[in-house]
């Protein structure tokens, strides 16, 4: 056995016969008794101490460790004093991530993990403290969501922690907690009416971004960085390259969501809507930084921009040209009747025209197609109908009018 057991009570001294003779030490009925000394895997000696009458539990202790060592499977028992919040800025520093989402994770451990949590010493950390710690997110108001979402960010921490061996295991992974569950929330596609509504009141500048996202599906942020050689009149499509992205509040150029540049489809009605637009309104080069806000300067040659000849801010923009829109078109602002509903709107109108769900997906930049089905399986026509229009289309009767939306955002 590499490690052994240190009696303090007593000491072996040579006495004056020249043997061994076993005497007490100066810490004799002091204390605790016996010692478990041995070498860690980073070559310092490392030891637990034990009380008199438990030195068979210090040998059985000593025997787990060297098990552990020689199966890998050793944890320092000091390595787990470090605190939650130390353990966060430290895991935090080691991310290479996009730098929005990097802001957004530090924030979200910052603001609702590291004041409930952040003293306590990560090994201390056990099911019930994880589940005591969603009560409270909750009864602070935390949308079932968020929850979700700082849950998630916590749970990656602390397999980190894992992984390390700070701790043996992770108290989120436990079979007792669980993830806050999520309402069940239908999607409701705005109908043409309502897309065509909002899009007569916005500025005649502005127009063709109802296009863009109602008949290409681009996000908000997509619009705001696409530049004027990214649509291709010629070939009919769009190249969706770039996003205007606020960090800590200060613009910059990334690539779209998911870092996933894409190409879609630019229908006829959208392409007279841009070629309006660029006849009456020159595209402006505007400069940014790319990726982070000490990012490479990079000009890009926007479609759209402010009354000062700047990148469009998300939100000014929804205070003062979206939120007015809606209300006049009779459609009140909230978390359903956002910018997104309009690649809402798109979605439905490609599945009620028969669209695959991985074409779909494709255009929207999602990152997986099973996404997409379980976004908007409901709004994908029945069998039903589609076997009423196959055989009506093969007696010669044609398929039945869809009832759907359909698409023409840029028509009006």
């Amino acid at each position: 056995m590499a490690g052994h057991i240190q009696d303090r009570w007593y000491k072996t001294e040579t006495g004056p016969d020249g043997k061994p003779h076993r005497v007490r030490t100066d810490r004799h009925g002091t204390g605790k008794r016996y010692r478990a000394r041995y070498i860690g895997p980073d070559g310092t000696e490392k030891s637990k101490s034990f009380p008199d009458r438990q030195k068979r539990q210090a040998d059985q202790w000593l025997a787990q460790v060297e098990a552990d060592m020689a199966r890998g499977q050793f944890i320092d028992p000091n390595a787990g004093r470090v605190t939650v919040k130390q353990h966060a800025e430290k895991w935090l520093a080691s991310l290479s991530m996009d730098p929005q989402s990097y802001v957004s994770t530090e924030q979200r451990i910052r603001l609702h993990v590291v004041p409930h949590l952040g003293t306590r010493p990560l090994s201390s950390l056990r099911p019930s403290d994880i589940r005591e710690w969603l009560v409270t997110l909750a009864e602070h108001g935390l949308s079932p969501a968020s929850q979700r979402v700082v849950f998630a960010n916590l749970g990656t921490m602390l397999t980190a922690a894992v992984e390390d061996r700070l701790i043996p295991n992770n108290p989120c992974r436990s079979t007792s907690v669980r993830a806050p569950k999520l309402a069940p929330r239908r999607l409701v596609p705005w109908v043409r009416e309502r897309v065509l509504a909002v899009r007569a009141t916005f500025p005649a500048n502005y127009r063709p971004m109802v296009d863009l996202a109602g008949g290409c599906g681009l996000r908000q942020g997509e619009i705001f960085g696409l530049a004027v050689g990214d649509v291709d009149f010629t070939e009919g499509v769009v190249h969706v390259n770039r996003q205007v992205r606020l960090i800590r509040n200060r613009p910059v150029f990334s690539l779209p969501k998911g870092n996933k540049t894409r190409k879609v489809p630019l229908p006829a009605s959208v392409a007279r809507a841009l070629r309006a637009h660029l006849s009456a309104h020159a595209p402006v080069p505007v400069t940014l930084p790319w990726r982070d806000i000490d990012g490479p300067p990079t000009t890009v040659e926007l479609l759209f921009v402010d009354g000062k000849a700047r990148q469009l801010n998300r939100n000014r923009f929804n205070r003062d040209v979206w939120h007015p829109a809606l209300t006049t078109a009779g459609a009140q602002p909230g978390r359903e009747n956002g910018m997104h509903a309009l690649r809402h709107f798109y979605a439905s109108v490609l599945l009620d025209a028969g669209e695959s769900i991985k074409a779909l997906s494709e255009y929207l930049g999602h990152h997986d197609p099973g996404f997409t089905l379980r976004t908007y399986t409901h709004l994908m026509p029945s069998s039903e109908k589609r076997t009423r229009e196959a055989v009506d289309s093969a007696f010669g009767e044609g398929p039945e009018t869809a009832d759907g939306p359909e698409t023409a955002p840029g028509a009006a």
